[in-house]
């Protein structure tokens, strides 16, 4: 009777100790994965914040470019005009 309420008793100690580590490991996969799923949003917020940086370098980009085809016009325009006087001059 002393033997197999031993063997009970180590039977039960061992499951217990099992389950214990089976907790155990579970806790740290899923601290594991909740680290994964924070670095996961950090990422992403980080590459919203990326795509809106490039998207207001972009519209910075179209706003120099129409402002320098604008400057070329002008510059054009003058030069035409600055050509138009040289040749009146030139014929008086």
């Amino acid at each position: 009777m002393k033997k197999t309420a031993l063997r009970a008793s180590g039977l039960v100690l061992l499951l217990a100790m099992a389950a214990g580590c089976a907790t155990t490991g579970l806790d740290e996969v899923k601290a594991t994965a909740d680290r994964a799923a924070a670095d996961a949003a950090a990422a992403v917020s980080a590459a919203e914040a990326a795509r809106a940086a490039a998207d207001r370098a972009g519209q910075a980009a179209a706003a120099a470019q129409s402002a320098a085809a604008e400057a070329q016009a002008c510059c054009e325009a003058n030069s035409e005009s600055m050509e138009r006087m040289f040749q009146k001059s030139m014929s008086k």
